[in-house]
């Protein structure tokens, strides 16, 4: 492997390319646009512009990533996590190419991508999933009957969901009805995306970072803790898991080592479970690539675990893990605002300050005026911090959290503070005081402050941001040659030179250059209740609708979930009426106070908000329903 091009952005592109430079392997990067000013983009040794601004066109397009590899003669694609990372379809491109693929083979991700097929998989391993039925239901009485026997509450989860998408819990025979009927009808009949598990009331999360070559070795790296989530997405890590039995520990591997070796899986991977307080270990789901907590398992054993994906990639020998050393936590860094339910927000990073010293690592994607656009991914980095016990490592969060400063979007770092102040989280977790549902039940529970959904900087103080003159003796042009990039270096007094024969003077560095304005997120009233009309409270795409004209709703009845920033929210309704047009339907991108919905509101709520002299509350909220364990 002599040129690695890195199939994605942000800070797991910048990772890759570390590593890669040591082994002495050059590196492409690819990037879009709003990227082009990006440190990974700076940082690989060529890197090429997708042109476009979305994701298809740009870091899902595998036709033009491949492309890219052919000009720039790179010989293996690392895809990083999340975009086409698990598509066997890009995974089979990349080798019909005559390119080394870094990951497992194309049908492993076949057997594991499908949540269905997962399950079945699992069972022939001899791993137990969840209970539920493993095959499409499109039968109300089937799912009736299957919620009677094992009582309710019963998860019903899309077969291609992830990260927390796709899941519904359904607390009775009327709430499952509603569902049959609202996705055997109001979505063209996609029924048969969907399968049944029952709903584990409490449980942790917990996960194996394993690795297996080709000549058949396996190890698990560390085990690792994920139950700190919001909205079934993972905000903390730690490792190795805590509080585990060595017979818990013992079950782990067994299933992972099972798990690997029924697929033939040459590769990293993590192997994820639900472990309940009657230390049942149930199988949810294999990610077949490299994940954004792997880091918290490279500080407890010592190994970096891109080398190993590379080595394994070319056919050499793992590395057989060494027992942990220590603990590690991983925050990740967001553009979320814990005072709106953690919401997403964007705009410009005014300022950035990282926290230093023994046991910090940052593993950041973006730098001061970088534009967090709501366009991509929230996150914008990890925080990682690593001691010599479980206690050690908390203080050492504390410390980190209070040297760091992050100024222009807003971070999840005050939710931090509170987490990892909190008994619950510091305490014996054998109680199972912190399961999945342990910090929304806990911090996000509460009314927003405000409708916005993230608090980003104006568009004028972006702009402004450029009156300050550059204080460096050199400047830095970027420039595109058939859309590769090339950095060109002037010094300062040959730009006084041309800024004396041009315009008499020197152009100001502009902040957002190659950016442009729509990259700026614009501040807004986020989600009203309007003239009837319910509005989004961000730029989102409609993933479901869920009621019809003429449906009669309660306040607090779900009525449009929002994919933003690959962050689901949920939008109910403000007061009881009767459903008078939808404006919206799946896969509609909508800007921050368009039209959802139309309500005719009831008499009666009109009369209650008259006696209460306010307007009719706010239509959004950030949180399913379905929080309660």
């Amino acid at each position: 492997m002599k040129k690695l091009l890195i199939a994605n952005r942000g800070e797991i592109a910048l990772r890759v390319i570390r590593t890669a430079r040591e082994m002495g392997i050059a590196t492409v990067a690819v990037y879009s646009e709003s990227d082009r000013d990006s440190p990974f983009a700076q940082a690989a040794d060529e890197a090429y512009r997708l042109p476009g601004d979305t994701y298809a066109e740009t870091y899902l397009n595998g036709d033009l990533i491949i492309d890219v590899a052919r000009r720039a003669k790179a010989d293996a694609i690392h895809p990083g996590y999340g975009f086409l990372s698990e598509v066997p379809q890009f995974a089979q491109a990349v080798l019909d190419a005559g390119l080394t693929w870094v990951g497992p083979r194309p049908g492993v991700l076949v057997d594991l991508g499908d949540k269905i097929t997962a399950r079945r998989f699992a069972e022939r391993a001899d791993v137990p999933p969840v209970p539920g039925i493993s095959e499409p239901v499109t039968e109300i009485g089937t799912l009736l009957r299957f919620a009677h026997d094992y009582g309710y509450p019963v998860m019903l989860k899309r077969t291609d969901g992830g990260g927390g998408h796709g899941i519904t819990v359904v607390r009775d025979d009327d709430a499952m009805r509603s569902f049959f009927m609202s996705h055997d009808a109001l979505e063209g009949g996609d029924l048969d995306k969907y399968f049944v598990e029952k709903f584990v009331s409490q449980s942790r999360h917990v996960e194996t970072q394993c690795g297996r070559d080709s000549h058949g070795n396996f190890t698990v790296y560390s085990t690792r803790d994920c139950s700190v989530q919001r909205r079934n997405q993972k905000l903390i890590e730690e490792a190795p898991a805590p509080f585990l039995t060595d017979k818990e520990n013992a079950r782990l591997t067994t299933y992972s080592r099972r798990l690997f070796e029924a697929a033939n899986y040459v590769g990293l991977g993590t192997c994820e479970f639900m472990l309940t307080p009657t230390a049942d270990i149930y199988f949810l789901e294999v990610n077949p690539r490299l994940q954004v907590e792997h880091t918290v398992s490279e500080e407890v054993c010592g190994i970096d675990l891109v080398r190993e994906q590379l080595a394994i990639a070319q056919g050499g020998v793992l590395t057989q893990a060494p027992e942990p050393r220590g603990h590690s936590f991983e925050l990740r860094i967001t553009s979320e605002n814990p005072e709106t339910n953690l919401a997403p927000g964007s705009g410009t990073i005014e300022s950035i300050h990282f926290p230093s010293g023994p046991g910090i690592r940052v593993d950041f994607g973006v730098t001061q005026g970088s534009v967090i656009s709501p366009k991509f991914d929230s996150m914008m980095g990890k925080i990682i911090v690593t001691a010599q016990d479980r206690p050690a490592a908390i203080a050492r969060v504390l410390r980190a959290l209070g040297e760091f400063r992050l100024d222009g979007v807003p971070t999840p770092c005050p939710l931090f503070d509170k987490v990892f102040r909190d008994p619950d989280f510091v305490g014996d977790g054998r109680d199972f005081s912190v399961t999945t549902k342990w910090l929304e039940r806990k911090y996000l529970t509460k009314e927003p402050v405000s409708s916005k959904a993230g608090q980003p900087a104006s568009l004028s103080a972006a702009i402004n941001a450029g009156d300050a003159e550059p204080r460096r003796s050199r400047e830095s042009f970027v420039f595109e040659v058939n859309d590769k990039r090339v950095q060109v270096t002037i010094p300062d007094e040959f730009i006084g030179v041309l800024g004396a024969r041009g315009h008499g003077g020197r152009s100001r560095v502009q902040p957002l250059r190659g950016a442009g304005t729509q990259a700026v997120a614009r501040q807004h009233d986020g989600a009203g209740f309007r003239d009837g009309n319910i509005c989004s409270p961000m730029q989102a795409v409609v993933t479901r609708v869920n009621v019809a004209v003429g449906t009669h709703v309660d306040k607090g009845d779900l009525l449009v979930v929002l994919e933003s920033m690959k962050m689901e929210n949920y939008v109910y309704a403000p007061t009881a009426g009767t459903v008078t047009d939808i404006v919206v339907g799946p896969a509609d991108g909508v800007e921050a106070g368009d039209p959802l919905v139309s309500i005719d509101v009831d008499a009666a709520s009109r009369r209650g908000a008259a006696a209460q002299g306010s307007p009719v509350g706010s239509a959004a909220g950030h949180q399913g329903r379905e929080d309660s364990e």
